[in-house]
């Protein structure tokens, strides 16, 4: 081959001298783009991000339980395939939801705004967490075309109770996520190793990790206070700079106290849609379905909270037989690949929520990141459903049993559909 034919085999390509757009142009699936923000993160916050509770079993489990199901393709023709589906009433282009993380700003100056417009031009829910730090009417202002749901805390203060859903129906919030999986605070020894403080102190540590992350500190300091404009439901501005035991709230726990009694009254005095989100007991999968709620999130906190629990893919298919379609299902904790958005589905889930995942974007190039990994999340659900054989989501799940193994059992022939049987 002459020297003058090889040069035209040869790409040239400039440097990429912005480290987001090397990131946005070289990752390629959420985990590196786990790596990314690792390189960008102090240790002690990305670990706080990373980390899971006590021996940190439930947080592997919620990765090993995905690898527990193997998919088999059928042959025949595929259109499309269409990813698109009705959540709640409402059109998503994904079955996918951004579930509520707090603190947002935390990690990314631009917070939960920058969350909020990936969300909306992906056209997908965004969960906006009661403990956020941008006001609801804020996202409502910037994102007025967003499907918002709103991070509700239970109350059996009746008063507040109404100032928090006419703040929520002001703002055009029309689904409230009530979470249960928080009554207590989960041992994340990652941060007790770490000496982990909110906000960050400056410790002879924390000095030296400015010098191998001096962009996110520069930011940060740079940056506005970080308050939580959504604890007060009668006012959307923050009332003061976050005290250090203000902070403690964040990582602290719900009022063990409240029950089904207040989910009760709760959905008495809302007419929009609530969402159950952290039980993995399909008991109250059922007792939700019964008083009336619209959905549940199958959840374990990402295995931040109670060690050795199960995880939600563990308690998906009887969840979906003791309730049949009476209620919606999503599923979260450990998201990670398009394939297991399928193998959820295939197993009864009408959609997944994913929260460490659109973070690692955020953090790694802000907005346009968590965009990204939202785009990352639907070519893989597209490739991996024209590669098992279907066209759309309802398809997808009619047929779920025909397309997962569950290989756990390599000594039987076992094929389970989505309601839960087995054959």
């Amino acid at each position: 081959m002459k020297i003058s034919d090889a040069r035209q085999l040869i790409q040239v390509k400039a440097p990429v001298l912005s480290r987001r757009r090397r990131v946005l142009a070289n990752a390629f699936n959420v985990e590196e783009y786990r790596k990314a923000a690792q390189r960008v993160l102090p240790a002690g916050i990305f670990d706080y991000l990373d980390g899971g509770s006590e021996d940190e079993v439930t947080l592997r489990r919620n990765r090993a339980v995905f690898d527990s199901w193997a998919l088999m393709p059928s042959w025949g023709p595929v259109s499309g395939p269409d990813t698109s589906t009705a959540l709640l009433g409402k059109s998503s282009a994904l079955p996918l939801t951004l579930t509520p993380t707090g603190a947002t700003r935390l990690f990314h100056p631009e917070g939960e705004l920058a969350v909020g417009a990936a969300a909306d031009r992906a056209g997908i829910p965004y969960g906006l967490a009661g403990l956020s730090t941008v006001s609801m009417e804020a996202i409502a202002q910037s994102h007025p075309a967003l499907d918002r749901w709103f991070n509700f805390g239970l109350t059996s203060d009746a008063q507040a109770l109404k100032d928090k859903l006419a703040r929520c129906e002001a703002a055009g919030f029309t689904t409230l996520i009530v979470g249960v999986d928080t009554r207590a605070l989960g041992a994340r020894e990652r941060d007790l190793h770490n000496g982990f403080t909110a906000p960050p102190a400056l410790t002879l540590s924390t000095i030296a990790d400015i010098a191998r992350r001096p962009s996110w500190w520069v930011n940060f300091l740079k940056s506005d206070g970080i308050s939580f404009p959504n604890l007060d439901p009668r006012s959307a501005a923050a009332t003061s700079v976050v005290t250090p035991s203000m902070w403690q709230h964040i990582l602290g726990h719900s009022d063990a106290t409240s029950g089904w009694k207040e989910l009760e009254a709760l959905r008495q005095a809302w007419n929009g849609k609530i969402v159950l989100k952290g039980c993995v007991n399909p008991a109250d999968v059922d007792k939700a379905a019964r008083i009336g709620l619209d959905a549940v999130q199958l959840s374990n906190h990402g295995g931040r909270q109670l060690d050795h629990m199960l995880s939600p893919m563990d308690v998906l298919q009887e969840s979906r037989h003791r309730v049949g379609d009476s209620i919606e299902i999503y599923v979260d904790s450990g998201i990670r690949r398009g394939s297991d958005i399928l193998k959820a589905l295939a197993l009864g889930a009408d959609a997944c929520s994913i929260g460490r995942a659109y973070l690692y974007g955020l953090v790694a190039a802000g907005s346009p990141g968590v965009g990204r990994i939202i785009e990352i999340f639907g070519d893989e659900l597209r490739r991996t459903m024209t590669l098992v054989g279907v066209s759309s989501i309802s398809e997808l799940k009619a047929r779920g049993g025909e397309i997962l193994r569950d290989i756990r059992h390599s000594g039987e022939i076992l094929e389970t559909t989505a309601s839960g049987t087995t054959h």
